[in-house]
């Protein structure tokens, strides 16, 4: 018999309140216009409309101290870099590879609004040998937000599969901005959604027998999750709430997405009081079988390809990056590796 932990749609949405249920709605509503100006192809209309629904997103999440929208808490001059990532991320004709360097970029900028902005008045050296000799060894000095204490706590928490990448990714701008070149612990859990379902209707089962963790080794730890998706919030509340039930509490938990859905936004801010969502950009609504609208397509899918009838194991999704990849990640590959094979 297997391990599992399920979780239902219906219990997700007992967690929202009535103003929730109201702003859905509003956006919902918008939504639907902007559906038939893209039916008629009308461009003028989906501007105005665009920009309408962002300004109603804005609205809703200025409200919530636990959900932090990149485009509406950064300096204007830096949407442009945002928004253009995400285009680039939303395209059908963006290759593989190009996907790839989009959500790396994506999630540095992520990395710098997460942590690195909270700790701009309190900055370190760093002093840096270079290759130069001549006349005599060079050093160069370049100042850098002091993020330690922010960060010596985390543990990478990986949703398996789309999560591996950009857990990865987080995991290396902690190294880097570390003065002792921190490598975050992993936690992996094999989580994965009923995809025979309708939203309403959607099932969330965390298979604990394929999962690595130590329930014991996440107690008072700061829990990254890097999952480039936040459609329904589902998978983040089965998992946290399993660990609750084991007597797990977390000193906080950080929700990091390339693009967030409001209602998954919503949904996790209302289940999990000590969870923050940071997100690079956020879509109005879900389709009835949860998939982001405009979003992006299944990120997992285009991260890692196609699996077969039989889904590769974490060992196998790390090999199939390829030898570059591997090498730039290489501590991160090792700490995984280690998690999975003791």
């Amino acid at each position: 018999m297997s391990n599992t932990i399920t979780l239902h749609a219906h219990d997700l949405d007992g967690y929202l309140t009535e103003r929730d249920m109201n702003s859905l709605k509003a956006v919902s509503d918008l939504y639907g216009e902007y559906m038939e100006a893209c039916r008629l192809q009308d461009t003028d209309r989906m501007v105005l409309l665009s920009n309408r629904i962002g300004n109603t997103l804005e609205e809703i999440t200025c409200l919530e101290n636990q959900i932090h929208v990149y485009s509406f808490e950064t300096p204007r001059e830096q949407h442009a870099e945002a928004s253009r990532l995400i285009a680039r991320l939303r395209n059908p004709l963006t290759s593989h590879e190009e996907f790839l360097y989009y959500i790396q970029r994506a999630y540095e900028l992520l990395f710098v609004h997460t942590y690195a902005d909270k700790a701009m008045t309190t900055k370190r050296s760093i002093i840096q040998k270079t290759p130069v000799t001549d006349p005599f060894q060079n050093y160069a000095v370049h100042r850098i937000p002091d993020i330690d204490s922010l960060i010596h706590n985390s543990v990478m928490c990986v949703m398996l599969r789309g999560a591996l990448l950009p857990s990865m990714i987080m995991s290396k701008e902690i190294q880097d901005y570390s003065s002792d070149g921190y490598i975050t612990p992993f936690a992996l859990f094999r989580i994965k959604r009923d995809e025979s379902c309708t939203e309403d209707q959607m099932r969330y089962v965390l298979d604990l027998d394929k999962s690595f963790f130590r329930v014991e080794d996440l107690e008072d730890r700061d829990l990254v999750f890097a999952d480039p998706m936040n459609a329904t919030g589902g998978s983040l509340v089965t998992i946290v709430k399993h660990l609750e039930s084991e007597g797990i509490r977390p000193r906080s938990i950080k929700f990091i997405n390339v693009i967030s859905a409001l209602k998954g936004s919503l949904r996790v801010a209302r289940a999990l009081p000590n969870a923050e969502i940071y997100t690079l950009w956020m879509d109005p609504v879900l389709n009835r079988k949860a998939y982001i609208l405009p979003g992006l397509g299944d990120a997992g899918d285009r991260l890692n390809g196609v699996d077969s009838d039989q889904p590769r194991n974490i060992i196998q999704l790390i090999a199939d990056y390829g030898q570059n990849i591997v090498n730039l990640y290489r501590n991160q590959v090792r700490e995984i590796e280690q998690t999975v094979l003791p």
